[in-house]
């Protein structure tokens, strides 16, 4: 149930945009195991100038922050930053150095979700410590 949030800048085409959320969602399935029918995704687009980043990054910088359930190891968390970065290089083509990923890990307890359950008293279906 991990929830992407991407920043971009404005003026991408749909298949850009597209590309890159299909791109996002491949590694949270591979690096997390989440099913693959559990898409929670954000795309915000900026204007140029309400956009800043670091000198040398391009117009394809990308912002991207998951905030997932707590427990997921460093091994699936590196393995999650790789695979992002080799799709997107991929397809749309950004490069490497254009994508800054973060993850925020609130505890179970303070997720709604299932009608307004608490995560740690729901069986939500996959395992987390991967």
């Amino acid at each position: 149930m991990p929830i992407a949030r991407v920043d971009v800048i404005a003026g991408k085409s749909a298949g850009y945009k597209q590309a890159l959320l299909d791109g996002i969602h491949d590694a949270l399935v591979h690096a997390l195991k989440i099913p693959k029918d559990d898409r929670n995704q954000v795309l915000t687009e900026h204007a140029a100038g309400d956009f800043e980043r670091r000198a040398g990054q391009s117009d394809k910088f990308t912002i991207i922050e998951i905030t997932m359930f707590k427990g997921r190891s460093l091994d699936a968390k590196r393995a999650l930053y790789q695979r992002i970065v080799e799709n997107l290089k991929k397809k749309p083509g950004i490069e490497g150095n254009d994508i800054l990923i973060v993850l925020h890990e609130p505890p179970l307890e303070n997720w709604g979700i299932h009608g307004g359950k608490a995560a740690c008293d729901v069986d939500i279906g996959f395992k987390i410590d991967v």
